[in-house]
């Protein structure tokens, strides 16, 4: 059981959360949601021991627990197999032990008997361990999470940044721990692995808790919301959209108490205002004054702000605006991309799909222009005026920064007013625009970069996994933006709803080459 009682945790003046308490039972899965900045990778941290809250308690009760950062890569050595391995440390011990032990019976040396009784003793004690089935479960994560068996000898090092994420997953997953933290685990997964794991956690069956921005996703893992708001917490029974109906009855429910009450106190005011001034009433009128003033009112919600945001192209281009012939490119003696050709004419939105690792974002940075490529070329319109949105755009803001500074680094010529209007869009006002990157949580920082990107005049866009790391809410927002844009888009997504919404054009990257699909 994961438990939580009576949490308290400020930063400075920030109180974010308060008095906070709740259980998560074995076999329960429990979806952790609110808005941006609202202490959800906090709470999560503090449930794994790694910070000390004001106050109160945050723990699991017994057994094992994992918990996965988001967006936390780790750097490694080893290769693939011997990563996954690492979780094992107490199985290869034994392991050791017993293939000591082979040696001396195998060479005769030391007490037969012995050895054999201690070997029994291991042997018995490996079992245990589930030492026998361990390869097996890490044969069956690496394969659930798209690496291929070639992969499993790779050098860590040797992944992208989206692969290394899930190297970090599969570890979490394979030590099948009694308890489960996962802070945005789609993040950088394909269609198919999120179908795989949304599998495997519902059949896990210790207490899981989850905090994802994928409301899909979490409809098919969750059997219970727990919402983050204000410091404090409300809990729902069911997936997130059973949650989402029981909070638009609760508010709804409210409103109209809310509405009753204000008609009650509208009444007595107007009793109090028309009999003030008669002697004969002074004590009924100060009576119901000392009601209204202890009277405690009903409160609704705010309504959630929404980014608001819109893409406007800077200019017109030529007719043919990128040209892509016979584009290769190996790398470390393997062929990313093989005779990739492209012509993307002027305001087409074309998309690039296929699995994680099949050279999108290789083939998006060799287009950009960051590297020289082996073979081929790429040529530009005369009058193209690109922008670049990189899946890791986050991760390059600058932590000693505030959030207006950040923006006004690639600002050109903006005003503080107008670069203060483009950050209100993205919903940092007032003195939210001197927060510094560094205390921003990972859905801010997103924010911060679409706000960076989009202030930079462009008509043509290069994207690769814009939706990556945003929130529902604000992904929505995107996608109608861009489909919105008159404009000229290359982009690459496995986000199917935006695919759906937006493409004119859909070409599959796979194994290195490009192919355009007729019906997607």
């Amino acid at each position: 059981m994961i438990l939580v009682e009576q949490l308290t945790k400020s930063f400075g003046p920030m109180s974010v959360l308060e008095d906070v308490s709740f259980t998560v039972s074995d076999g329960e899965k429990v979806g952790l949601v609110g808005p941006n900045g609202t202490g959800k990778s906090t709470l999560l941290e503090l449930i794994a021991g790694m910070g000390d809250p004001d106050d109160g308690v945050a723990r699991h009760t017994d057994g094992s627990l994992s918990y996965l950062q988001q967006d936390v890569p780790f750097k490694s050595d080893r290769v693939l197999l011997q990563e996954m391995w690492v979780a094992f440390a107490d199985v290869t011990a034994v392991q050791k032990q017993l293939d000591e032990i082979a040696d001396q019976i195998s060479d005769g040396s030391g007490d037969i008997d012995e050895l054999i009784d201690r070997q029994a003793s291991l042997f018995s004690q490996f079992e245990s361990l589930d030492g026998y089935r361990i390869e097996q479960r890490i044969g069956r994560v690496l394969d659930g999470l798209g690496f291929l068996v070639e992969d499993r000898q790779k050098a860590c090092g040797d992944f992208s940044g989206g692969w290394k994420m899930r190297i970090g997953l599969a570890k979490v997953l394979v030590r099948n721990p009694d308890h489960l933290l996962l802070d945005e685990p789609t993040n950088h997964l394909d269609t198919r692995a999120k179908i795989w794991l949304s599998e495997y956690l519902s059949q896990f069956s210790g207490s899981l808790l989850l905090v994802t921005h994928d409301r899909e996703f979490l409809d098919l893992v969750s059997t219970r919301i727990i919402e983050l708001r204000d410091g404090k917490i409300r809990s729902y029974t069911g997936n997130y959209s059973e949650f989402l109906s029981q909070k638009a009855k609760d508010i709804a429910l409210l409103q109209k108490t809310a509405d009753r009450e204000n008609r009650e106190i509208s009444r007595q005011e107007r009793f109090i205002e028309r009999f003030r001034s008669k002697a004969t009433k002074a004590t009924l009128v100060a009576s119901r004054e000392k009601a209204l003033a202890k009277r405690v009112r009903t409160r609704v919600p705010d309504k959630e702000k929404d980014v608001s945001f819109q893409l406007e192209s800077s200019g017109r281009v030529e007719r043919e605006v990128i040209t892509v012939e016979h584009l290769g490119h190996i790398w470390e003696d393997e062929p990313v991309l093989i005779d990739a050709n492209l012509l993307v004419e002027r305001g087409e939105k074309v998309l690039l799909v296929g699995p994680n690792g099949s050279g999108k974002s290789t083939f998006l940075r060799a287009i950009w222009g960051e590297f020289e490529p082996t073979e081929g070329q790429v040529s530009w319109a005369e009058r193209a005026e690109p922008a670049y949105y990189d899946q890791h755009q986050d991760e390059a803001l600058k932590g000693e920064l505030s959030v207006i500074e950040e923006v006004e680094s690639v600002a050109q010529g903006q005003s503080e007013t107008e670069i203060r209007k483009v950050l209100g869009q993205f919903l940092f006002t007032g003195d939210q625009v001197f927060k510094l990157i560094s205390v921003l949580s990972g859905g801010e920082k997103s924010r911060v970069a679409l706000a960076k990107f989009l202030i930079q005049p462009s008509n043509v866009l290069i994207l690769d996994e814009p939706t990556n790391h945003l929130d529902a809410t604000t992904r929505r927002k995107l996608i109608q933006a861009l489909k919105k844009y008159d404009g000229t888009i290359l982009c690459a997504s496995h986000d199917q709803l935006l695919v759906t919404e937006i493409a004119s054009r859909v070409i599959r990257v796979e194994d290195g080459e490009c192919v355009e699909l007729m019906n997607w």
